[in-house]
């Protein structure tokens, strides 16, 4: 597609550096076009250097002496006035987020709300930012644990969640007393501006929240290798991810990981197969299946599967695609044209593996309008076998694999049969069956009932395998990512008591 000459006049931002937008030392820019339109460009972001990284780092590294002794009850105030501004501006941001990420308003309303949801739950752990006190093994002596802060925190997060996932790290690192410098996504910057924006107003001491916007190969490198960044928090792709986990173990610095998946419906011969298919829906054209979470396989007992399978492809062909503002639209477009050529190629991986089917869908959509995007339609493949790579690779786009299986055992088997383990789901009304479903996926967020999106916010979200690291975002876990454990003893007995000996 030949680059359009831009619709308007593009705003140019800068990074967030001590308090101060702050111009790229390179003084180089990224255009952030609209991904449904590409004629609009919805402003210029800064190409930061390692000088840019340099200076952020540095700004956070001198603010951290003083935000780490703000009690964390004060620390927490400030985010829920946070927490105020983002519902009262919701509107605005979801806009903002729809024009620079290609989802439809309605989901990116739920993503601002995310935000706004773990502002609000992680200020209320400012009062609880719980140790333990223990009895001592000798007399006259007293133990206890408490949460410590780290320093700063280097935060690399994607394009599909460009609010609700920096908040994932920017409140609970907060809360907890470190200091950070994010690096959003350069497809999708301004959500994350715009939470800044609100923490800036809220009342955020300069230096607190570093913004350097860039590409990752220039200023996400140099931020995850800064020597003065203590621990790195990175969402992305796997391979991206294993580059991150193996700079920071060469320098020592804690790193949290939460990386890719191919989640999994699971629907038995009892289910509610109007409801399984709401949310396979839901699961597999939401976001336009660019989610951690999506539901790119359905393993179908064998004894519905053909009525199951008609069902979907009638439905998936009937899913009007335009720009997210459309209240006519009900999937949007992907990324970038670097995600349509994956997405179409890996529906021509599909195509030539043998006995796979296209049900919908498969193509580019360009009639109309939809040519000045990046539109993929809604794609069905049957007949899939679980060994094939569209069933065992991540597409990250609107495609799902439809899998056949024999009964529960089955499904579980060829379910927790690829690498990752992140989400997965089973219809049934067989209470039974759900809790030995429960206890044998090996993922780290299981549902019944419902689909593999939905997550909230104050329970654990993570996964196994090569999905992450083994650490959770979201709920009280996440406080164990952005806090170190100290173990303090005193000893109040006059004499020199020594443990394990005396």
């Amino acid at each position: 597609m030949a680059k359009p000459a831009s619709r308007v006049k593009s705003a140019e931002y800068r990074n967030y550096i001590n308090g101060k937008w702050t111009s790229p030392e390179s003084n180089k820019y990224i255009e952030n076009r609209n991904p449904a339109d590409t004629r609009e460009i919805i402003g210029r972001f800064p190409a930061s250097s390692p000088q840019d990284v340099d200076a952020a780092v540095n700004a956070a590294s001198e603010a951290f002496s003083k935000w780490r002794r703000v009690p964390a009850p004060r620390r927490a105030e400030i985010l829920f006035r946070a927490g105020e501004i983002l519902i009262k501006r919701k509107s605005e941001f979801a806009r903002d987020m729809t024009r620079e990420m290609g989802k439809v308003f309605k989901e990116a309303s739920g993503d601002v709300q995310e935000a706004i949801d773990m502002t609000f739950f992680v200020a209320g752990e400012g009062r609880r930012l719980h140790g333990f006190t223990t009895k001592a093994e000798l007399p006259n002596k007293f133990a206890m644990c408490t949460r410590e802060p780290i320093g700063v925190c280097a935060l690399i997060t994607p394009w599909n969640f460009p609010m609700a996932i920096p908040s994932w790290k920017i409140m609970p690192a907060l809360v907890c007393g470190n200091t950070v410098v994010i690096k959003p996504a350069e497809d999708t910057p301004l959500s994350t501006y715009n939470l800044a924006a609100a923490c800036e107003e809220a009342g955020v001491p300069a230096g607190v929240i570093n913004i350097v916007s860039g590409h990752g190969e220039e200023a996400g490198a140099a931020l995850a290798t800064h020597p003065g960044v203590r621990l790195v928090s990175f969402t992305g792709s796997t391979d991206v991810g294993r580059t991150v986990s193996q700079s920071a173990a060469r320098s020592g610095k804690i790193c949290s990981l939460e990386m890719g998946g191919k989640n999994v419906v699971m629907i038995m011969e009892d289910a509610d197969l109007e409801l399984a298919l709401e949310g396979v829906l839901w699961g597999a054209f939401g976001t336009s299946g660019q989610r951690c979470t999506a539901a790119s396989r359905v393993v179908v007992h064998k004894k519905i599967a053909k009525k199951f399978t008609a069902m979907l492809a009638e439905r998936a062909g009937k899913l009007r695609l335009g720009n997210g503002l459309s209240d006519k639209s009900d999937v949007g477009p992907v990324i970038n044209q670097d995600a349509v050529d994956k997405i179409l190629g890996y529906i021509q991986i599909g195509q030539n593996e043998d006995g796979a089917k296209i049900l919908c869908g498969g193509h580019r959509a360009e009639k109309g309008d939809l040519k000045w995007g990046y539109y993929i339609e809604p794609t069905v493949f049957a007949d899939v076998k679980p060994r094939m790579r569209i069933a065992q690779e991540e597409i990250f786009g609107p495609v799902v694999s439809l899998i056949e299986c024999r009964d529960l055992d089955h499904a579980i088997e060829i379910a927790n049969g690829v690498k990752y383990g992140l989400s997965a789901s089973l219809y049934t009304r067989d209470v039974n069956r759900a809790f030995q479903a429960m206890d044998n996926m090996f993922t780290g967020i299981f549902y019944v009932n419902a689909s593999t999106i939905g997550a909230e916010v104050h329970l654990p979200f993570g996964g196994t395998k090569a999905t992450g690291n083994g650490h959770r975002e979201g709920g009280t876990q996440v406080l164990d990512i952005f806090s170190e454990w100290k173990a303090i003893y005193v000893d109040y007995s006059g004499k020199l008591q020594r443990a394990q000996i005396d």
